[in-house]
């Protein structure tokens, strides 16, 4: 049987402010594993598994998860051992929590005004860039991400929709105005001009640890046309994501002839729901993730790489 059959292949979100990062030109940095799990080196036979199946599918769509962009320096939250489920007992904010708590919201903006610096600079790597140029010699139908870090965009890629958001946005929950996040860093700055605090770790989406004494001072604003409250563009955990977002994946889903997973462990049902729907459809489902996922049961292949390491391997021939 070729590995062909084998795989059982059938016969717009963009983030305010960030045109001008998209490049074809993106310098090609030394991969930072400070939060990538141990991962055997790719097996060639696998490789080749791979390279067949991207070569044979014509509209592939690729859904991409936090551990696409580990090797940026952007930690995840569940990888073993360096995740940061597995390094502190933190738990990321909850929507509820959120808008309802003038305190919770004081200590996310706290949190995040001191990590903003360095998550906004962090840069695509190399897996970012070969979507991109798979997404260039029209072999991606439309990518989806998981991830809020804006990286698919800097990158290049155009066809993509972020699914939780973009932390380089803020919302007004009362108006709906969108600004970018940097505007909102310089009128932290400005209410801000005596504060200081010295982070305690670093945790994923942009911010970093503080303790509720280093917060207590901070002053956060509000939205400068309704007064409302400020929150990042993205859905917190607890939310859910809009009907719009979900009916526009279905329907790239709909279009698409085979699904790549890139990077993430499907335990959050916003991104799985597509993976069960894929597979209700017999589309063939490659999973290229380390560690165990929610859909490895039912996934054509399943390969425990960095996708760093492994997907610019992949050309089209």
């Amino acid at each position: 049987m070729s590995i062909y059959c084998a795989l059982k292949v059938p016969e717009g979100c963009r983030a305010l402010g960030l045109h001008h990062y998209r490049s074809h030109f993106v310098a090609k940095a030394s991969p930072n594993l400070a939060f990538v799990p141990a991962s055997p080196p790719p097996d060639a036979v696998e490789v080749e598994t791979l390279q067949h199946f991207v070569s044979h599918s014509q509209r592939l769509l690729v859904m991409t998860g936090a551990g696409i962009s580990t090797e940026s320096g952007i930690p995840d939250y569940r990888s073993e051992g360096v995740g940061l489920y597995a390094r502190t007992d933190r738990r990321p904010i909850q929507h509820a929590e959120f808008v309802r708590s003038a305190s919770a919201r004081q200590r996310y903006w706290a949190r995040n005004f001191v990590g903003w610096p360095q998550f906004s600079s962090r840069q695509p790597n190399a897996a970012h860039l070969a979507l991109r140029n798979w997404e260039k010699l029209g072999k991606l139908h439309w990518l989806v991400t998981q991830n809020v870090d804006a990286l698919h965009t800097k990158a290049g890629s155009q066809r993509v929709m972020e699914l939780h958001g973009c932390t380089h946005r803020v919302l007004c929950l009362g108006c709906g105005e969108q600004t970018p996040r940097s505007e909102l860093q310089k009128h932290f700055e400005a209410l801000n001009p005596t504060w200081r605090a010295e982070a305690h770790g670093v945790a994923p989406d942009g911010d970093v640890f503080l303790t509720e004494e280093q917060v207590h001072n901070f002053r956060v604003p509000a939205c400068s046309r309704c007064g409302g409250i400020l929150k990042p563009d993205v859905t917190f955990f607890g939310d859910t994501v809009s009907r719009e977002k979900v009916d526009f994946v279905h329907k790239r889903l709909a279009e698409s002839d085979s699904m790549l997973v890139a990077g993430s462990s499907l335990q959050v049902y916003s991104g799985y729901r597509f993976a069960l729907a894929a597979h209700e459809k017999k589309l063939p489902i490659v999973i290229i993730n380390i560690g165990p996922t929610r859909a490895d049961h039912f996934a054509s292949m399943k390969l425990n790489s960095r996708c760093g390491e492994l997907l610019p391997l992949i050309v089209r021939r």
